[in-house]
């Protein structure tokens, strides 16, 4: 092999000390507690998002109380349905695209803190969570103010209204349930299919009950008229056709793979789609169940068509798929931004990868289009991942901090981020790890007042 056709050398990171910064001191001040305490995992932007959505549908029902024809059964119905079809809209894949696409149009000169806020745009699940359980909550009331009205005598309900009701109640209390993080984590297939075919179902019989109680309604025009000029159907159709969206472009792909080692397998798509710079996108074998999410990464340039994805042994089926991979998956919908996406908000970023954690950040490296500086904590990085990704991330990144968990065991991460914060001068770190790992970098460097940003369970 000649010289020119040698890799790049890795420069492997040699131990850092840890800064006197770093150290967790008393605050000294009553701003400095609230700061502390607002940056503990409960009171996390997700939670205040989920809280503050709670607590305006709260307000809402307390203006409501005052008016004397309170509670009337439409307006329960529509508040109902306004909720559950936001917390639909906000995980459809072109709105979070547009949401994504709007939060970083925020210039760089705005100031720091601003920008700051407006990076945690990825918490858009506390809306997801507190708009769903609003809605469940305002179908609880529905139910109970149709059902009174029918005791009464004075409810235009009829029997099967009340029974679609009850449905849709206990439909949506079961995907809270099987939504909860606990239960998400035991059991992610069983979270899947009944958000999947629980929402599904819950969406024919919201139709059905909807169409059942505008038609029941007293009017002076005909169905048709009364349908159409419904918020409710209004409403289920917006949810519906996001629901669709998706399964609308649902199709079998063939795919090549390679792997590098037992650890990691490389997967090329080339069906004619150019994903979003750092987007992701869910695979699966079967088209109804088994869906898995990973980063998409451009393609070689060797090859400029296409993109790939760095598939790491992580359980069961990542395990299967990497033993004995399959010549197609099926792929759905298209491409969606990710939380490392927030770079573009920033003049310099750090970005700290653990493992396969490299996968989401690879193609914001590749893009080149905000100065970074990367830290890399992997294990033999060129044996795990093999040459062709290691020499490309060289080629872009040649004084990346890499660390060698093998050969230098475990580091003090939060030092290594600081050091390269330090040394670069970047505005922000974006980290991309495991859970115990990113709370540690996010929490202790916005704790020195640096913006820092993780995905979270339900990012």
């Amino acid at each position: 092999m000649s010289a020119i056709d040698e890799p790049p050398p890795i420069r492997y990171t040699t131990t850092v000390r840890r800064p006197e910064e770093l150290a967790y001191r008393a605050p000294d001040s009553i701003t400095a507690a609230v700061r502390r305490t607002l940056r503990q995992p409960r009171f996390m932007h997700y939670n205040r998002l989920a809280v503050g959505v709670l607590l305006t549908n709260a307000g809402a029902l307390w203006l409501g109380s005052g008016h004397p024809e309170w509670p009337d059964t439409s307006t329960l119905l529509v508040l109902a349905q306004a909720n559950v079809t936001f917390a639909i809209v906000i995980r459809q894949q072109h709105f979070l695209n547009f949401v994504y696409w709007l939060a970083t149009r925020v210039p760089t000169t705005w100031p720091l803190r601003l920008r700051w806020t407006v990076a945690k745009v990825y918490h858009h699940g506390g809306l997801h969570v507190g708009t769903a359980v609003a809605g469940t909550a305002w179908y609880v009331l529905f139910f109970a103010s149709q059902t009174r009205g029918a005791l009464r005598g004075g409810s235009p309900a009829s029997a099967a209204s009340l029974v679609m009701s009850y449905t849709m109640v206990l439909l949506l209390v079961g995907i809270i349930f099987c939504a909860r993080p606990s239960a998400r984590e035991r059991s992610h297939d069983r979270f899947e299919l009944t958000h999947r075919l629980g929402g599904w179902t819950l969406l024919i019989v919201a139709w059905i009950n909807t169409i059942l109680v505008v038609t029941a309604q007293p009017r002076t025009h005909s169905v048709v008229s009364a349908l159409v000029t419904s918020p409710s159907i209004w409403l289920l159709l917006t949810a519906t056709v996001s629901v669709a969206l998706p399964w609308l472009r649902l199709r079998r792909v063939p795919i090549t793979v390679r792997r590098p080692s037992s650890h990691v397998a490389l997967v090329g798509f080339d069906h004619g789609v150019t994903p979003l710079v750092g987007s992701a996108r869910a695979i699966s074998r079967h088209p109804l169940s088994g869906w898995h999410t990973f980063a998409t990464i451009p393609a070689p340039r060797s090859r400029p068509v296409g993109y790939r994805m760095a598939v790491s042994r992580a359980g069961d089926w990542t395990s299967a798929f990497i033993d004995s991979p399959p010549s197609h998956v099926w792929v759905r919908g298209v491409p969606t931004a990710g939380m490392a996406h927030v770079r573009q908000l920033f003049k310099r970023v750090v970005y700290l990868a653990t493992g396969s954690g490299i996968g989401p950040v690879f193609a914001h490296l590749m893009a080149n289009d905000v100065p970074a500086h990367l830290v890399w904590i992997t294990k033999s990085p060129r044996e795990t991942y093999g040459d062709e990704i290691l020499n490309e991330i060289l080629a872009v990144q040649p004084d990346a901090m890499i660390w060698n968990t093998d050969e230098q065991g475990r580091p003090d991460v939060l030092a290594l981020t600081y050091e390269a914060l330090r040394r670069t001068g970047a505005e922000a770190v974006i980290c991309i790890a495991g859970k115990t790992v990113t709370w540690q970098v996010v929490s202790g460097i916005e704790r020195l007042g640096i913006p820092a940003f993780g995905p979270i369970w339900d990012s």
